[in-house]
């Protein structure tokens, strides 16, 4: 006698079947389960928070195909289902304790869970799956998750496959009885609500796994474990994150005799015979979301957290944090509900209200925030400006956005400072829009050609600067000509904004023709040139894989240049030697020539410096901060540039940068202006970037009338930059877990921020002041969340700190080489985090779980070069008690 399993390889082997295959007039009786974990990424299961749905699973054949014995129809039914938890719990933390399985599913939901469904296995791959069209969502998801164990193929290879989780590449490892199967779970289509940060830094990172094992006996399977792995991690402190394991088992009980089967020759005859109810519906998942019953109004949730968002309040952790769940609130909301609150919030608010409304980035928001601003009204200048920057600043901009805003600037605009940030943040989203392979879309070709062409047309200084501003944002490659052409041929402000335009660019973009017109500014072989802009060349040529004899040609120079430009080019030469910067290598080389490198060269005097450091160095990221400060041959400040840049191993993100700038205030103290700046008109400013973002500069005078009027009537208070609440990070991924059940993971966080500056200048006293103020709170949010309709299970995680990092620089210039004290302090910065774990009910039975750290960390004073430190000992010691005359 052959055995059945023999025939069975034997028939495997020739070609006749090649999926598992039940025996006629058997009924199949199996245990079921379906568990959930949600937990901290490393933590051991035991003490996850989850729940375990349980049954027992008949399952026979109806029908076999007379003409292909691998085409069968199998009735699946669900029997005697269980929730449970999926670990043990006392009484007292048990939410399912005394509730039966009627009560917590639903009398309902459970006779449509328990009703059997059909499918028909095709060569081991499901090709319709049959059940009643009226069952709700998440009975029918169950249903699919136990279906789809049923999809295997008993061969080795790989093949796009469809079950619940869609549409994915699917790879099968056959071993004798034993087959594997791996889903590719990033292959998967399906239609699903994912957004993420821009910035990868900034972003969540994730991964996901699958795997499936079979063990087959007598031609059909004998047991199935199935896992699927989700980590979550946010990328700049990966100790922040989540994970949800998702498990099924299968298990063969015993066989019995069971129905004959039905005779047809079409499937369609079956179903019709067994039950004319049953109807054909994909296997693919539906989505499904329950709704919140008990959840406040939008008005009633903005209520509770107005106080938080009042302006004097805005660089703490709680305006953060309210700052989330608001926007949390208004992506729910509907526009009617938006409207509301922006027309009858005051003016304190309404800047704060604004700030969320546009960072929440959803259709009805943006109808909302739009249908109340009036851009051909002045009075609303704050909030447009708000509004604006909440767009520069938005995490997933849509093309339709950037087209709001390009015909927003095609038509009236009352304050010509809004039209100035109209383009800048244009250019912000074009870069964003094209990072995410949009740079085709006909919203951004059209703000392209728009940027663009006004640019080449312009004759106005004003317009010139506005659009070099947006193309600073935008980074297009194919703007680099005629960034080249203001940086070389543009006067004074143009044609330093047009260098530091390129020098913002990735250095693979920098051809030999942008490095070939940086060495003619700096070295100004065609015309004379500012400091600003040929410092900025030189760093432009430095940074960008420099060749020996550009280094070479740099250093040789020093010793030649105006005095305090040949100390900032000693300093930077110096920054990157300790700094170990990549043309570091190239710079050593060249200082082994003595022509380059001699006491006459590097021992220049000057007050002029550029220093780079680390703020901090750890697993994640790190981040650096760089202070660079260049004067003119008068003592009097051109420059002081502040930077922050926060890296991990594959991206950069320019987090902060103020520049304070100023030039022709030498009249002043009649001094003598230096070499190429003689008719420059007295102004000073500021500029900032924030996460990569250019902001509009701000002017603190203009020509030397505003210069006198705002020396003898200016309080000197800082002046603010930019002051409001940002959305970091902004990641939400669904996910449908191969059980049946949705999953989701949302992590946001949320930066209260106030950035001022000022410059103090005392006739009197022969001194001057540079402050600039980083007041800034960070609060981060993540909900990782299994969502059985019947029954949620998830965790919370918050982390919040606050800080003020101020970098303050003092120059006296009573005497030369005049005495220049720079100092960068971060006061004690709190920092706490939160975990808490959760399974609840709809009835509004919870089980919760926390644990919480907090720490501080201590103030600093930033180290600069030991020259800088021995300067403030006699800059403080010399300082007088009085105030002086300031502006």
């Amino acid at each position: 006698l052959v055995s059945f399993k023999m025939l069975f390889v034997f028939a495997f082997q020739t070609g006749h079947t090649t999926g598992p295959s039940l025996n006629n007039d058997k009924l199949y009786k199996f245990a079921y389960s379906a568990e959930v974990y949600v937990d901290q990424v490393k933590a051991s299961l035991q003490k996850s928070a989850g729940y375990r749905i349980s049954s027992g699973v008949d399952v026979n054949l109806l029908w076999r195909n007379p003409d292909n014995d691998d085409d069968q129809l199998i009735k699946i039914t669900m029997k005697d289902v269980q929730v449970e938890n999926v670990n043990e719990r006392p009484a007292a933390k048990n939410i399912f304790k005394g509730k039966n399985p009627e009560k917590i599913i639903g009398k309902e939901y459970l006779e449509a869970l328990q009703r059997p469904m059909v499918i028909e296995l095709v060569r081991g791959k499901v090709k319709t799956f049959y059940s009643y069209q009226n069952e709700a969502g998440f009975t029918q998801n169950i249903k699919r998750g136990l279906a789809s164990l049923f999809q295997v193929q008993l061969h080795s290879g790989s093949s796009p496959e469809v079950d619940i989780s869609g549409k994915c590449n699917t790879t099968y490892h056959v071993r004798q009885d034993q087959v594997t199967k791996i889903k590719d779970l990033d292959s998967c289509e399906i239609e699903r609500k994912r957004f993420a940060s821009h910035n990868q830094i900034l972003d969540v990172g994730t991964k996901g796994t699958s795997a499936t094992v079979y063990v087959l006996e007598d031609s059909f399977i004998k047991s199935i474990k199935a896992e699927e792995n989700f980590v979550f991690v946010l990328n700049y402190r990966r100790k922040t994150g989540a994970k949800i394991v998702s498990k099924q088992r299968l298990e063969l009980k015993s066989v019995q005799a069971g129905m004959g089967l039905i005779a047809a020759k079409q499937v369609a005859g079956v179903i019709k015979t067994l039950d004319p109810n049953y109807v054909a519906i994909p296997l693919e998942a539906e989505p499904v979301k329950s709704e919140c019953k008990k959840c406040p109004s939008l008005s009633d949730h903005w209520q509770s957290i107005r106080e938080h968002m009042h302006p004097d309040k805005l660089s703490k952790p709680e305006a953060a944090k309210s700052f989330l769940s608001f926007i949390q609130n208004i992506r729910k909301a509907t526009k009617e509900e938006i409207l509301k609150i922006i027309k009858s919030e005051n003016k304190e608010f309404l800047p704060q209200v604004v700030d969320a409304v546009t960072s929440a980035q959803t259709p009805e928001s943006l109808e909302a925030v739009l249908e109340f601003l009036d851009f051909k009204d002045a009075s609303t200048f704050i909030l447009q400006e708000r509004f604006l920057y909440a767009c520069g600043f938005a995490s997933h901009p849509s093309e339709a956005l950037l087209k709001l805003l390009t015909e927003k600037f095609k038509g009236d605009v009352a304050n010509e400072d809004i039209r100035e940030t109209l383009v800048i943040v244009m250019g912000a989203l074009i870069r964003k829009l094209c990072d995410r392979e949009g740079c085709k879309l006909p919203a951004v070709a059209e703000a392209k050609r728009l940027i663009l062409n006004r640019l080449e047309k312009a004759t106005k200084d004003d317009n010139v600067r506005m659009y070099l501003l947006a193309l600073k944002n935008a980074l297009l490659p194919e703007a680099i000509p005629l960034l080249l052409k203001y940086a070389e041929s543009g006067e004074g402000p143009i044609s330093s904004l047009a260098a530091t335009a390129l020098q913002r660019y990735d250095p693979s973009f920098l051809t030999k023709e942008v490095k070939e017109t940086m060495n003619r500014i700096y070295h100004q072989t065609r015309r004379v040139h500012e400091k600003t802009v040929r410092t900025t060349a030189a760093a432009i040529i430095l940074n960008s894989n420099p060749s020996y004899m550009e280094v070479k040609n740099i250093l040789l120079s020093i010793g030649e240049l105006p005095m305090e430009m040949n100390k900032y080019m000693l300093s930077m030469i110096q920054d990157i030697l300790h700094f170990e910067m990549p043309s570091s290598k190239t710079v050593r080389q060249v200082l082994k020539d003595m022509r380059a490198h001699n006491y006459d060269r590097f021992s220049k005097m000057g007050s002029s410096s550029a220093y780079t450091g680390y703020i901090t160095r750890g697993p994640d990221v790190s981040s650096t901060y760089s202070l660079d400060i260049l004067y003119s041959g008068s003592g009097i400040l051109r420059r002081s540039n502040v930077n922050i840049h926060v890296f991990d191993r594959n991206t950069e993100l320019h987090a902060i940068q103020v520049v304070i700038e100023a030039q022709g205030l030498e009249s002043i103290i009649a001094a003598t202006p230096d070499e190429g700046e003689e008719n420059l008109d007295s102004f000073a400013g500021m500029s900032a970037i924030l996460f990569d973002f250019q902001l509009r500069p701000v002017t603190f005078f203009q020509g030397y009338g505003d210069l006198m009027s705002k020396m003898l009537s200016a309080t000197g208070d800082p002046m603010n930059v930019v002051k409001g609440l940002v959305l970091l990070t902004d990641f939400l991924q669904e996910i449908q877990l191969q059980s049946g059940p949705m999953a989701s993971a949302e992590f946001m966080g949320g930066l209260a921020i106030d950035i001022s500056g000022g410059m103090e200048f005392s006739l009197w006293y022969r001194e001057s002041k540079t402050n600039v103020k980083n007041r800034v709170a960070v609060f981060v949010a993540g909900n990782t969340e299994v969502d059985s309709f019947f029954v949620k299970t998830g965790m919370e995680t918050t982390l919040e700190t606050e800080t003020s990092l101020d970098f303050i620089s003092t120059v006296q210039f009573s005497q030369y080489p005049f005495l220049v004290c720079m100092q960068m302090d971060r006061v004690d910065s709190p920092f706490r985090t939160q975990m808490t774990k959760y399974e609840s009910l709809p009835s509004g039975r919870r089980y919760t779980a926390s644990r919480g750290k907090a720490a501080t960390l201590a103030g600093n004073e930033y180290p600069l070069h030991q020259e800088n430190s021995n300067m403030c000992k006699r800059v403080i010691g010399a300082k007088s008690d009085s105030a002086g005359s300031w502006f």
